[in-house]
């Protein structure tokens, strides 16, 4: 699959944002945590305009 420069931009953003979240999992509160996934859920969904958190809420996804 070919993709655009503003796929590849925001899997390497995303791929960022894991990479993040990974390495302050040990070192953060839980509240941290949660606060720094809401962050970067909002990020993602204002870069590819959907609402990720409806989208893997739905029944038929994620």
């Amino acid at each position: 699959m070919l993709l655009s420069a503003t796929d590849e931009e925001v899997l390497a953003a995303a791929e960022a944002f894991g990479e993040e979240l990974a390495d302050n999992q040990s070192d953060a509160a839980p509240s941290e945590l949660e606060a720094m996934l809401l962050e970067y859920n909002e990020a993602i969904s204002e870069a590819i305009g959907l609402e990720y958190g409806s989208v893997c809420g739905a029944d038929d996804c994620c």
